[in-house]
């Protein structure tokens, strides 16, 4: 494209994941920056605190999301007096400290207990009837600032909302003891995601360019249940819900931390587009041999390590590792630049500086 030729950032996105050139690399914040390094970054940035450095760094990413309002019943939307919550699935989660903050850990699981298909009857399943959608339409075209921003939306996180649920001890113990009670509850957990997001393209039909779909199946030195259980228990339930999201549109993006080489082919196959997260500090995950052996079938997002570079990096190796991602991920399009997940408390302030200023956004 000429060199002095500018898109909007939808533009720009849809161009990479159509794997074009473009102006420069799409870009995202991804998973965000953790509160304590958005406090240390506002004096650097000339702002008053942490919640006008989120409002600036979002800002600075070409995606934008949307979402209908939650409005389940009370006892599946709780905050307790001693900080514990519930969510929709029944989840119930108490905030753990790290030190300068808090991360929410579960602490409840209400299909503990359950022995049998049978037993999940009596469960309050979530409904697509709990969330909002009057006007949403109208919200969605806000979000995108009227098609100048690609929009996304999330949800789809079949297995982690399964063991959310569960115990992840427990369903992996099911996998192998108990496969039709764990198919069933996949089955059920997908039936919401599908009957959620056949509503959500109904009523925003052709407004959303990217769904975010989700299940961690990687470790640091490894996937967490073999390939063969994977296939057979988990790939056909996400296949089921790409077929229905990419029915109405939109690319799907799914994100998995970990080693999770072994699985791209699969991931392919059961219907991605985009690979989300690449922690390349994880065993045998290399983008130079993820790019070349997948990159003309798949896009990517993220790649820039929070677990090494940013957090324990000097600015240099920070800069350096940027041009990387861009010259070996962004070749010929396919690639949207981010961290590889949330900036973590710690984080020197200049080495997110110094991605934002090599990244070309600030």
């Amino acid at each position: 494209m000429p060199a002095d030729s500018v898109m909007t950032p939808r533009e720009r996105v849809l161009a990479a994941l159509s794997h074009k050139e473009t102006d420069k690399v799409p870009f995202s914040m991804g998973f965000g920056v953790n509160h304590p390094v958005r406090v240390a970054m506002a004096p650097r940035l000339g702002l008053r605190d942490a919640a006008e450095v989120d409002a600036f760094l979002r800002g600075l990413s070409d995606l934008r999301w949307a979402y209908p309002e939650f409005k389940g019943p009370p006892e599946r939307r709780v905050n307790r007096p001693d900080g514990t919550s519930v969510d929709m699935w029944g989840v119930t989660r108490k905030p753990v400290s790290y030190g300068p903050g808090t991360y929410s850990e579960i602490c409840g699981y209400p299909l503990a207990d359950v022995s049998s298909v049978s037993d999940l009857d009596s469960f309050l399943w979530p409904s697509v009837d709990w969330f909002d959608f009057d006007g949403f339409a109208d919200k969605v075209r806000a979000a995108g600032e009227d098609g100048r921003y690609a929009l996304c939306i999330s949800f789809g996180n079949i297995f982690e909302s399964s063991w959310y649920m569960r115990g992840f001890e427990a369903i992996l113990t099911d996998v192998a003891e108990s496969p039709e009670l764990v198919w069933e509850i996949f089955r059920r957990v997908t039936d919401f995601f599908v009957a959620f997001h056949t509503r959500v393209h109904e009523e925003a039909r052709g407004l959303f360019d990217i769904v975010f779909t989700a299940d961690d199946i990687g470790g640091q030195e490894g996937l967490i249940m073999s390939p063969s259980m994977w296939e057979g228990m988990l790939k056909p339930h996400h296949a089921r819900l790409n077929r229905l999201i990419h029915g109405y549109g939109p690319k799907v993006m799914y994100h998995s931390d970990g080693a999770v080489m072994d699985a791209v082919p699969g991931l392919i196959d059961m219907g991605i587009d985009v690979l989300e997260a690449l922690q390349f500090d994880a065993k045998g995950m290399d983008p130079v041999a993820l790019k070349a052996g997948y990159g003309d079938r798949l896009s990517f997002h993220g790649g820039v390590s929070v677990q090494h570079t940013l957090p324990w990096g000097t600015e240099d190796e920070v800069r350096r590792e940027v041009r990387d991602r861009i010259k070996v991920l962004g070749k010929g399009g396919g690639y949207i630049l981010a961290p590889s997940h949330a900036v973590q408390a710690g984080t020197p302030v200049g080495n997110v500086i110094a991605f934002l200023e090599e990244a070309g956004r600030i």
